[in-house]
């Protein structure tokens, strides 16, 4: 299922190639999207079992134990623009599952527009939120050059997003994938930053590079603009790659994809086992 939603985007060099370069590019692009859908589940799960618990049972003041500004006393709307911003991240991991799938597309295709719909406008309000919580609340952790690492996040989701329905309503489906993944990458974002954080805190058995009370460093900040870029930069590698008749470039792909599979199936286990298992049981 997965397989063809990554690899519809270089279909057009399919027509052209069908060496087994090309077939192990799309396989390992593949394994790689199936393993970043289950680390996202796994987020979904730990967010409705912690946030939604903690809410359910009016103890908001947790919030703040795992968030730099969480529920703030008298604030209302910025409490509200929170409690929507981690609602729509379980219903945009939810719809990217369910719009990526090719069988979804192919036997709905009016379930594919509605969900398309409810996913792009999920991720507006997503980037919309994010920036005002930002710009509008005072973080005791951090530094400003990791808001305005935030900030260029929440940017290219509303770019992507209107590339991407731009590109429906034209028709033009092969660039709308293309922007659709671009879109999920770029959505991914706070899911790509505790891979990467807890990745690098279980290889180097500590945190190296940064202040974990303080959460400034300069590998924060590195992995503040790496949390979209590096994989921006990926699919556009993976996009040339299948575009190119060199099996040598597709190989050498393959492998790249195999060591970043590697990297955020290690990212997400460290994520489990230091940030949302010790949470759920707590």
């Amino acid at each position: 299922m997965m397989s063809t939603a990554v690899t519809g985007a270089a279909r057009p060099a399919t027509r052209h190639a069908g060496d087994g370069g090309l077939k192990l590019l799309h396989s390992a692009g593949a394994t790689w999207l199936t393993l970043a859908f289950i680390g996202q589940l796994m987020l979904a799960a730990y967010v409705v079992g912690f946030y939604l618990r903690t809410a359910v049972t009016g103890d908001w003041q947790r919030w703040n134990q795992v968030l730099p500004v969480g529920y703030v006393e008298g604030d209302l709307i910025g409490n509200l623009v929170l409690g929507l911003h981690l609602l729509f991240t379980v219903f945009i991991i939810a719809g990217a599952a369910l719009q990526l799938a090719p069988q979804v597309r192919r036997r709905w295709p009016r379930f594919h527009r509605w969900n398309g719909r409810f996913y792009l406008l999920s991720a507006v309000i997503m980037s919309l939120g994010g920036l005002y919580l930002v710009w509008s609340r005072e973080s005791p952790k951090g530094s400003p050059i990791q808001d305005v690492a935030i900030s260029i996040n929440a940017l290219l989701i509303l770019a992507c997003a209107a590339a991407a329905l731009h590109f429906a309503r034209g028709k033009r489906f092969e660039q709308h994938k293309r922007w659709a993944l671009r879109l999920f990458l770029v959505v991914s974002g706070v899911w790509f930053f505790r891979v990467g954080l807890t990745f690098w805190l279980l290889v180097n058995q500590g945190p190296v590079g940064f202040d974990p009370k303080t959460l400034t460093g300069p590998f924060v900040v590195f992995l503040g603009f790496a949390q979209y870029l590096l994989p921006l930069a990926l699919l556009e590698a993976y996009f040339r790659a299948g575009d190119s008749h060199s099996s040598y470039a597709r190989l050498s792909m393959s492998a790249c994809l195999g060591l970043f599979t590697l990297i955020t199936a290690t990212g997400i286990f460290a994520a489990a086992m230091m940030l949302w298992l010790p949470r759920l049981t707590a």
